[in-house]
């Protein structure tokens, strides 16, 4: 085990360049060798046990070629869930115990093991959930970076806190764990949001339950093996795939669970905090919801900006993964005197985006996650016409094999205007015109969410206006609103767009710890 004084700072893991034949080689070969072995076998895994599920089986397939099974997935029902959190509660007592430092070495364990398979972990999401290369590798970094960080994290909250000296008293503040939790991660960073939201709660003492995204129990299954591989104790982490309703109904609502940390879309946030809020009997705590929620991000590209460098960043904010982030841009507010001239730069790079299945190389845009959702995007294209909207690129299917949607422009687009106001989580932009930086600093903020942002323009003075008033959990000027680094752009946003939970950032673990303030005589 390391000891403290051999814990080096905090480092994000860097992206692969495969560019590099270096690279792309070993990458391709675990391509094969991940296609190779679909389907994968996934089971439940309850206090130490793979189990088979009490509601059957479902399966994940590949996005962008619908006749691959990628994952055959056992499915809980509500005994399971129920054992679960039995399970958990009897491995909390002994995991609560063990030191910060040896929970923090199974998060340094994992990160080693999986920098050393990083292309495999990056493979599994190319096929699952439509990643390119360069996509899932940038998933697979935020995990590791999220491991190396919540270890160290764990540490520092262990040590002592600064507190006003009194004599005659010996005071100390300490953080302990919570109890039992639930983690309810999204399939768009099916990995690394997935383990962020396992680990930081386990690695600060806590014992949690994990369903999966059911569009991603595959590679889910491949970190719960690399958590059995790093001796994590059984019932400290259970895995129970299934269905929102079942499983994650009962999780949520059962009254031993003290935290449920949930990422994804709005309305099923809502849901999840509505229920949480209640104190059913032998509750005797406030259940803690950590919820980061949907988008309806922009770049307000103002008249100084400059636009050769905002184009690019704008088409790579707003069609990386298919516009399938939550930070992704979906709203581009333009000053009219570059409104054109924009354009004239932006309109190319769109139609040349490559599109085809992300395990080749050369294609940047893979297809959507599912059919419903290809659907919903479809639909926000129709009501843009019926809106007026212009139509300036893209708007159809781009294959009939696969979920692919053509990267898709809209101009003329008002403030009320449906794909203005809506979450599409699609290739699809909303371009508005303003006639000055008042009226864009106004677009920008006319949004219920306020996750994440960019401001563009050379005025100090306007971008001090834009820092303070531009209503974003992350505001970012001169550059994407995408592609936020653990420990470098704590994550989170506000309004609808959840509590603001900045993962990856040092306030962090303190959602599930709770403080405890120990005082004693010394006379």
């Amino acid at each position: 085990m390391q000891t403290t004084s051999e814990i080096t700072s905090f480092v994000n893991e860097p992206f692969t360049d495969f560019t590099q034949e270096e690279n792309s080689k070993p990458f391709q070969a675990a391509l094969e060798k991940i296609e190779a072995a679909l389907p994968v076998v996934v089971r439940l895994h309850i206090d130490g046990e793979d189990r088979e599920g009490g509601a059957g089986t479902f399966e994940s397939i590949d996005p962008s070629l619908t006749s691959r099974v990628v994952a055959n997935s056992a499915k809980a029902n509500k005994d399971d869930v129920l054992g679960a959190i039995v399970g958990a509660h009897k491995a909390f007592g002994a995991w609560s115990r063990r030191s910060a430092a040896e929970r923090a070495e199974y998060l340094f364990k994992a990160a080693r093991i999986m920098r050393l398979r990083k292309h495999e972990f990056s493979a599994m999401m190319v096929y699952e959930v439509g990643k390119s290369w360069a996509e899932a590798d940038g998933d697979t970094a935020e995990a590791i970076d999220f491991l190396e960080f919540y270890a160290r994290e764990a540490l520092r909250y262990d040590r002592p806190q600064p507190l006003t000296r009194m004599a005659g008293e010996h005071n100390e503040l300490r953080y302990i764990p919570l109890g039992v939790g639930v983690a309810i991660p999204p399939w768009n960073f099916p990995l690394a949001i997935m383990i962020g939201i396992c680990m930081a709660p386990i690695a600060a003492g806590n014992c949690v339950l994990l369903k999966p995204a059911s569009d991603s129990p595959g590679i889910a299954s491949m970190f719960i093996d690399l958590m059995k591989e790093v001796g994590l104790p059984g019932g400290v982490l259970q895995f129970v795939p299934g269905s929102g309703g079942e499983v994650g109904d009962t999780m949520v609502e059962h009254p031993q669970i003290r935290f449920i940390n949930f990422t994804g879309s709005m309305e099923i946030g809502k849901r999840i905090f509505q229920k949480a809020g209640e104190t059913p009997d032998g509750q005797i705590w406030l259940k803690r919801v950590t919820a980061e929620m949907g988008g309806k991000d922009f770049m307000f590209i103002d008249e100084d900006a400059d636009i050769e460098k905002a184009a690019p960043a704008v088409w790579a904010a707003a069609f990386g993964f298919q516009g399938q982030k939550c930070s992704a841009c979906s709203r581009v507010i333009l000053h009219e005197k570059i409104h054109d001239s924009f354009m004239e730069k932006f309109l190319p790079l769109v139609e040349a985006t490559t599109i085809g299945h992300p395990s080749e190389f050369k294609n940047f845009l893979g297809a959507m996650i599912n059919e419903k959702a290809m659907n919903q995007a479809l639909k926000g294209i129709e009501e843009a016409k019926k809106n007026g909207n212009t139509l300036v690129a893209g708007g159809e299917r781009a294959s009939e094999e696969g979920w692919y949607l053509q990267p898709t422009v809209f101009t003329g687009v008002g403030r009320s205007d449906y794909i203005f106001k809506e979450e599409l989580f699609a290739p699809v932009v909303a371009v508005t015109k303003v006639a000055s930086f008042e009226e864009g600093m106004e677009a920008a903020n006319d949004t219920i969410y306020g996750l994440t942002g960019a401001y563009w323009g050379r005025d100090e003075e306007k971008i001090e206006r834009a820092r303070h008033e531009l209503m974003a959990g992350n505001l970012y000027i001169n550059r994407k609103c995408t592609g936020a680094l653990v420990g470098v752009h704590p994550f989170g946003g506000f309004n609808m767009s959840g509590t603001d939970s900045k993962a990856g950032g040092r306030d962090y673990l303190g959602l599930f710890t709770q403080a405890k303030l120990i005082s004693r005589a010394t006379k």
